[in-house]
């Protein structure tokens, strides 16, 4: 049994003429002749009695005809939904972000899928990227983007759109710092709090190079959380001195440090490999290109 099958059942019900529903299934009437007789075989009962010229459905029929109509609906509505899926116009999308991340795109997603893709129900997750990984692992999870450098490489994952975004020191406007001429060095910025989400290995590996052993995370960074906006707004009121990405706090002062940061978050959109891509998922590559750059 097929859904042609049950298609061509209902035209001829409606028509109640073989040759009326062959011409409108675009169908030869003796390919028309042979569904339904297949399709009576496979039932094991007639479908419709033939009197003379006229055909008209047997009572098994009549059922058989309202369940087929019912079948063919629910069949258009799961190629309409997944066709809707598709163009990011339903479904459902979860996105677990770190913090660099989230603070870069978590509000205009939330935004762009509310004005343009109200149907789409969003479920965006924080966290560190060890626990927003296992997340993924166990399906809870659609996606990650999170900083690529603090995943630990594995086979079953797979890291695409790779976006590279400076890492500084920032303060607010007025701070004692940005009164000084020359280059700030880090042993000044020490003077001060230092607020910094967790950072990764390869990060604390390049402010040591830099910046000598006292730069190491665990022993700068006085103010820490997972949430860069909370980090900002601390900045922005209190003499404590950012680490973030630059595009994380705009309105922050850049410090021009001596020596520079040679360093730069490499953030990724992170799926499982061999499993297919959330519909939606593509709303989300749209807006790293779009914003995840300085």
């Amino acid at each position: 049994m097929t859904l042609v099958q049950l298609r061509h059942l209902i035209s001829l019900a409606e028509s109640g003429s073989f040759s009326k529903s062959a011409q409108g299934l675009y169908i030869t009437q003796p390919a028309l002749s042979r569904s339904i007789r297949a399709l009576e075989d496979e039932l094991g009962m007639l479908l419709f009695d033939r009197v003379g010229r006229r055909i008209e459905l047997t009572a098994f029929g009549r059922e058989v005809v309202e369940r087929a109509k019912q079948l063919v609906f629910e069949a258009g509505e799961l190629r309409d939904s997944g066709r809707r899926m598709r163009e990011g116009r339903g479904g459902v999308l979860r996105i677990g972000m770190g913090s660099g991340p989230g603070a870069m795109l978590m509000t205009p997603l939330l935004m762009r899928m509310a004005t343009l893709h109200p149907k789409v129900r969003v479920v965006i997750a924080r966290g560190g990227t060890d626990m927003l990984t296992q997340s993924l692992r166990d399906r809870l999870l659609d996606a990650l983007v999170v900083d690529a450098r603090s995943l630990k490489p594995a086979d079953d994952l797979l890291v695409s759109e790779l976006c590279e975004m400076r890492g500084v020191f920032m303060c607010r406007r007025g701070h004692p710092l940005t009164r000084l001429r020359k280059g700030v060095t880090f042993e000044v910025v020490q003077r001060y709090p230092i607020a910094s989400t967790p950072l990764s290995d390869e990060v604390a590996r390049g402010l040591i190079e830099t910046y000598g052993p006292e730069a190491h995370p665990e022993r700068c960074v006085t103010v820490q959380c997972e949430e860069v906006a909370s980090l900002v707004d601390v900045a922005r009121r209190s003499d404590a001195v950012l680490l973030a990405i630059r595009a994380a706090a705009p309105d922050l002062v850049e410090l021009k440090m001596t020596p520079p940061i040679d360093r730069v978050a490499r953030f990724g959109l992170v799926t499982l490999r061999r499993r297919t891509e959330a519909p939606g998922l593509s709303i989300v590559r749209e807006l790293m290109q779009e914003l995840m750059h300085d």
